[in-house]
């Protein structure tokens, strides 16, 4: 049981980690869905070494790209619920943000909405995920492909539609 007293099913390694992302993103509306599957992949070509960490949790939806499976080495993620898709910097608080893009006022993490793919390929987040990498306390492989691991599924989930 969790902080709330809710049961957390952990996902087995049993099965194709690939079945259970597409299980988990048609719960979104078709919009929702898309925008999640551009991201992973535009997030999969600029981290190709990054281990992908999956949660369905109860309030949302997360890809953690991390160095290795602890989620502590997360180094950012990508996080969707029913109001929609955003990047999530696991220690945004110590990034340089000149443009002021990064929303938040946590200890440690900071985000920014994507309404659209494209928000991944500006100047401004480009430069933010390059220095969220830099900082990594531990880096990313210098060569080879990732690995998507699904870390947990919650038993219960608020809706991952709007209402």
């Amino acid at each position: 049981m969790n902080s709330r007293g809710e049961s957390k099913k952990k996902a087995t390694v049993a099965g194709d980690p690939e079945v259970s992302l597409a299980e988990f993103i048609a719960k979104f509306t078709p919009a929702h869905a898309q925008l999640i599957v551009e991201c992973r992949a535009e997030l999969r070509q600029f981290l190709p070494g990054a281990i992908e960490l999956v949660y369905d949790n109860y309030n949302f939806f997360v890809i953690g790209y991390s160095a290795s499976e602890r989620s502590s080495d997360c180094i950012l993620s990508l996080a969707a619920a029913a109001n929609g898709v955003g990047l999530s910097f696991y220690y945004g608080a110590t990034l340089p943000d000149p443009d002021q893009l990064l929303q938040g006022r946590g200890s440690q993490n900071r985000f920014l909405r994507l309404p659209t793919v494209a928000g991944l390929r500006t100047a401004g987040v480009l430069t933010l995920i390059r220095a969220a990498v830099a900082q990594a306390r531990t880096p990313l492989p210098a060569q080879g492909a990732g690995r998507t691991i699904i870390k947990s599924i919650s038993a219960k989930q608020r809706p991952r539609r709007k209402t």
